[in-house]
């Protein structure tokens, strides 16, 4: 045998005895009984080549333990999981090859991940979670059809934590929005989730058709949190309100009468939702443009039949009003506030750091308190410009994954027998609510 094959056959048994092993002096303990059969200078270089081999591997090792690791910090441990999770989604879909067209088993996909011992950032994150995404090829589709780019969605709902929101939905509902205000997190229940998968295709195929221009709610993702055992169920949607113009008051309409007016408790909330008879009893118009107004009222013809094609009800036209002149006034009095403290100041000036995200959003700000980007408050409308007063519309429809079940069907016959059949009760078929729905809307724009 040559002195190179011996070196070869040394070579492999030291290294297959060293590997596992981040002890040198084992390492150097357990090829004893190796040198003896070959000379000094063989041996030394094959014991070099192997400590290099090894020093460049653990070297490497410390590098990716080095590299930067995105921190999500928020005070709810269940919204450190959901940043975490869709900065993974959205990093996993970015290497995916997105198919031309999507297939039936997209609708029926998900995509789920267990963590367990979570060490790093301990005290933000559970050690334990699990995170599903539903059909994320769909929704990566939606929020491109809604002209919503991956990485912006990601930064939105990543770089900071969500906001907690006092309004609340269904059934305790809770709501978030993300730190630049421009998308809606809420929690469903599992029958909505069942729900969103039954309308899922249908939806997705009335956005392609109307190229989504729609008063409907944008569903961008749809995910499952599971912490502690318990299983959360949240859907991301586009916010209806601006990310920066403020809404002094806001509506919740049905076009129903019977039991629909802002409880006590409501009304002393910052932000009150008020209702039906709220908005006829404040004699409130919502003042538009002839062009805007048939704009809108096709939109929303075609989407309430689409809802009562899938028997679905009990949805609502979210109406958000912003007051101009009442926006200028506070930023003229803000200006002069901050005035005053620069001039009680040592003359130094703290600026917004740059990752901050009051920087972010001041980045793309308009001049006019009036004035907004269509591209992302998509549901916006100016008042006309003889309207009463200098306003802002925020109109959309929300909460549609009313299915029209046995249930509801009960709730509709013991309201009848209560309120009479001619009374304008919010339970009633789908046919019937959407005609009654879109009636009175039309009775709110002059």
């Amino acid at each position: 045998v040559t002195g190179s094959a011996i070196q070869s056959h040394m070579y492999h048994k030291l290294y297959n005895t060293s590997r596992g092993t981040t002890d040198f002096g084992e390492l150097s303990h357990s090829s004893s009984t190796i040198k003896m059969h070959i000379n000094r200078s063989v041996y030394l270089s094959i014991y070099l080549s192997i400590y290099l081999s090894i020093v460049k591997t653990k070297t490497k090792k410390k590098h990716f333990v080095a590299q930067k690791v995105k921190l999500f910090r928020a005070s709810d441990p269940l919204l450190s999981v959901l940043m975490w999770g869709i900065n993974h989604s959205i990093n996993e879909l970015s290497h995916v090859q997105i198919p031309i067209m999507l297939m039936p088993d997209d609708f029926k996909a998900y995509s789920k991940i267990k963590v367990d011992n979570h060490l790093f950032n301990k005290e933000n994150m559970p050690s334990h979670f699990k995170f599903k995404e539903y059909c994320p090829l769909v929704f990566r589709n939606l929020r491109e059809r809604f002209s919503i780019d991956d990485q912006d969605f990601q930064n939105s709902l990543t770089r900071s934590a969500p906001l907690v929101s006092e309004a609340q939905g269904r059934s305790g509902a809770r709501f978030h929005t993300s730190y630049d205000k421009r998308y809606v997190i809420k929690t469903i229940s599992s029958e909505d989730v069942a729900e969103m998968h039954n309308i899922l295709k249908k939806y997705h195929q009335y956005i392609v058709e109307c190229h989504g221009t729609t008063l409907l709610p944008q569903f961008l993702g749809m995910y499952r949190l599971t912490v502690d055992g318990d299983e959360t169920y949240m859907i991301v949607t586009r916010n209806v309100f601006s990310h920066r113009l403020s809404v002094y008051k806001k509506y919740d309409l049905k076009g129903s009468t019977v039991a629909r007016e802002a409880s006590d408790k409501e009304k002393a909330k910052e932000l009150p939702t008020f209702k039906d008879n709220d908005f006829i009893n404040d004699g409130q118009k919502i003042y538009i443009d002839e062009e805007s107004k048939k704009t809108f009222l096709d939109k929303l013809r075609k989407d309430v039949e689409f809802l009562a094609l899938l028997k679905l009800m009990d949805y609502s036209l979210l109406v958000g009003i912003h007051d101009v002149e009442r926006a200028e006034q506070e930023e003229v009095e803000s200006e002069d506030n901050e005035g005053e403290e620069e001039g009680e100041s040592d003359g130094g000036i703290i600026g917004t750091p740059p990752d901050s995200p009051s920087n972010t959003l001041d980045s793309a700000k308009p001049l006019s308190p009036g004035d907004f980007d269509p591209s992302i408050d998509v549901y916006a409308i100016k008042s006309h410009d003889n309207s009463p007063r200098k306003e802002v519309y925020f109109m959309a429809v929300i909460d549609i994954l009313q299915h029209y079940d046995a249930k509801k069907k009960a709730a509709h016959a013991a309201k009848t027998v209560k309120h009479g059949a001619g009374a304008e009760i919010s339970t009633v078929n789908p046919e019937q609510y959407s005609k009654r729905f879109y009636d009175f809307i039309t009775t709110i724009l002059p």
